[in-house]
């Protein structure tokens, strides 16, 4: 894995080799081994290298044969081998052995538009020095950041995280006050939003072409769902496998593919069904003694689930690796995460996932994950809710007011998921439609909660830009569940989970690679019909099918769990101060930003306990450190010792 970073200037001045070190040097973490330019006239290209394949080799910026295209590539290409050898064929000759290189012959070829032949994850940027002409283009389906941004003059940006492009001196740091909006209805930062303005991120599935100071972008792919009605191609529905084997063996080849690697790989192993699955593919494909899995655990019982990654660990025969840490060590970490993370993010399973890429890294260079299973094949629980969600809509109107009484008069309790919580987050979506209920029970604020929040509230509403981005993007689909997958698979998928992963696990240099995402499989997945997706109460169906007997028989009934923290109890013990002291009612004045009334409201409901604000404190709280860290000098409020709550 790796970062990029560069610049074309559109008045044709030279290109300065400072500035493009400086925005280099800004990613380092990306790519600790080696450090990569290329500039010449007014064009500059950047690369920071963590060697996977051909570590000897595969120096980056790479050209051609004849040096008249350039690429700087972030990623892995899983069908290289295929398309070296139809290359090679071609007549194209390869001078190592990295599958960067296959890329600049394959632009030789097909233009632009060569990004639809490659399945892998990336982000990258070529320069064709005869038209002048520069190309980025991301992933499918988001597992690689990639941020742009064009200056008053035309001159065009980019790198693999903002804070490259904060390092040249012709960006200046301002806040995007639609998208502080968007942040907390979403939590993060959707399509092509970013709290910086004027700094865009290339969506997923899509390529940019910059060429004499004009951007054009479009699409070169999107899902495209239920295809075939009896969940097979004409060719595979005259096999006589049932279908969970026709998807265990298509997930194993992906599997296959995604272990490519000249240096130490491990598997994230949870206990839950998706990093299970991949442990027992990497198995069967190379034996137990040679896959290497990672776990952590935590002294505090109450959310601590390292005994099922321990017990699926000893199932498979895997060589495992499991570290408890104190619940300090998370909290400590809090302040660090503005240095990862260039813009504000709510999820707070970031946390935990550093703690375990930092743990995997001492031993592998690479970690094979479970993400991405659960928004192909409806595994969250707010899938299960939507037929709740359903009939509650269909209640006399008195029967839904008795319904939200009873449920304003639970008892709050702050332990992870209780009751209460699920009630009260369902109610938030409750008599919304299908993508408005979802959102608002992922999200923080809703729409009439923002409006409190901001003191200048945003001239459109997020929920009528969510609802009106679907109808455009996804109308065409037959089904609410095909457009509810859309719409997790367009957002959450690559701007929160893979968005997590990315900085969690490059703040410590470590390459995670998610094999429920391979092109061939997420294609061959979207096709089927969504009852072998989720079936009743069961998401991910298909897959718990095809894991019968080669994990332990807990691990396929098990609900869904997140990769959490007690946040909730947490805000009202350790990190009571602390919370205090950031939301306080002078430092929220003085900042000009939030209504220093609804905040506090907010502290103080949750302080005594009548009400759970978990979500919206923390993405308060976020905001706070980030902004702290990247638009003020200010003095930070050193987080207190566990137990110093009070």
């Amino acid at each position: 894995m790796c970062g990029i970073a560069g610049f074309v200037n559109t008045d044709r001045r030279p290109a300065d080799p400072a500035i493009l070190a400086a925005m280099t040097s800004a990613i380092t973490h990306r790519g600790p081994d080696a450090a990569g330019y290329w500039i010449e006239d007014e064009t500059a290209l950047g690369h920071r290298r963590l060697s996977i394949i051909d570590v000897g080799g595969g120096a980056q910026p790479m050209t051609n044969e004849d040096g008249s295209v350039w690429v700087v590539y972030n990623g892995e290409t899983y069908n290289e081998p295929k398309i070296r050898k139809d290359l090679i064929a071609r007549g194209h000759a390869f001078r190592n052995e990295s599958d960067t290189e296959c890329l600049v012959h394959l632009y030789e070829d097909h233009g632009p538009d060569f990004v639809r032949f490659l399945n892998g994850m990336f982000a990258f940027a070529i320069w064709d020095r005869s038209r002048k002409r520069l190309v980025l283009a991301r992933d499918r389906m988001g597992q690689k950041p990639l941020y742009w941004h064009q200056a008053a003059d035309g001159s065009i940006l980019f790198a693999s995280e903002p804070k490259a492009i904060l390092s040249h001196p012709g960006y200046s740091r301002a806040i995007d006050r639609d998208s502080l909006a968007r942040y907390f209805f979403y939590e993060y930062f959707p399509w092509e939003s970013s709290i910086w303005a004027g700094i865009r991120k290339l969506r997923p599935g899509h390529v940019l072409v910059w060429e004499d100071g004009k951007i054009e972008i479009r699409e070169y792919w999107r899902p495209r769902f239920s295809l075939h009605p009896q969940g097979l191609d004409p060719e595979e529905r005259q096999a006589n496998d049932p279908l969970p084997v026709k998807f265990w063996n298509r997930f194993r080849d992906a599997v296959d593919r995604h272990r490519r690697s000249d240096v130490p790989l491990g598997v994230f192993l949870s206990g839950g069904v998706d990093s299970s699955a991949v442990a027992a593919a990497l198995v069967e494909l190379q034996g137990p003694d040679r896959v290497a899995t990672f776990s952590i655990g935590f002294d505090e019982k109450s959310f601590d689930e390292s005994s099922q990654s321990r017990a699926v660990a000893k199932f498979l025969g895997t060589r495992h690796n499991e570290r408890i840490f104190g619940v300090d060590t998370l909290i400590g970490m809090i302040s660090e995460v503005a240095d990862w993370c260039d813009e504000p993010f709510g999820d707070a399973s970031l946390l935990p996932t550093h703690l375990l890429s930092r743990f995997a890294r001492e031993q592998v260079t690479v970690a094979l994950g479970g993400d991405g299973a659960d928004e192909l094949m409806a595994g969250y629980p707010t899938f299960t809710a939507e037929p709740w969600r359903h009939r509650y809509e269909s209640l006399p109107g008195w029967m839904r007011a008795c319904v939200a009484g009873a449920v304003r008069r639970l008892p709050v309790r702050h332990t992870n998921f209780s009751l209460d919580f699920k009630a009260r987050q369902f109610m938030k979506g409750a008599g919304c439609p299908p993508a408005i209920a979802h959102q608002r029970w992922l999200g923080s604020f809703d729409s009439q909660g923002l409006r409190g929040l901001l003191i200048d509230a945003p001239d459109f509403d997020p929920e009528e830009e969510l609802q009106c981005r679907l109808d455009q993007e996804a109308g065409d689909f037959l089904t609410t569940d095909d457009r509810l997958l859309y719409q997790y698979q367009s957002t959450y998928l690559p701007e929160d989970i893979l968005l997590k992963v990315d900085r969690a696990s490059m703040a410590t240099s470590l390459e995670v690679r998610a094999p429920f995402l391979d092109a061939d499989l997420v294609d061959w997945v979207a096709g089927l019909p969504y009852d072998v997706k989720r079936r009743g109460r069961c998401g991910k169906w298909l897959l718990k099918q095809a894991m019968h007997g080669k994990v332990p028989e807990f691990v396929t009934r098990r609900a869904k769990k997140g990769f959490g923290i007690p946040v909730a109890a947490w805000l009202r013990g350790p990190l009571r101060s602390w919370m205090t002291d950031w939301l306080g009612s002078d430092r929220i004045r003085r900042q000009g930003l939030f209504d220093d009334r609804e905040v506090q409201r907010l502290v103080d409901e949750h302080l005594l306990g009548v009400r759970d604000h978990r979500k919206p404190i923390w993405t308060l709280l976020v905001f706070q450190i980030w902004y702290d860290r990247w638009l003020e000098a200010g003095v930070s409020s050193p987080l207190p010792a566990v137990g110093s709550g009070r």
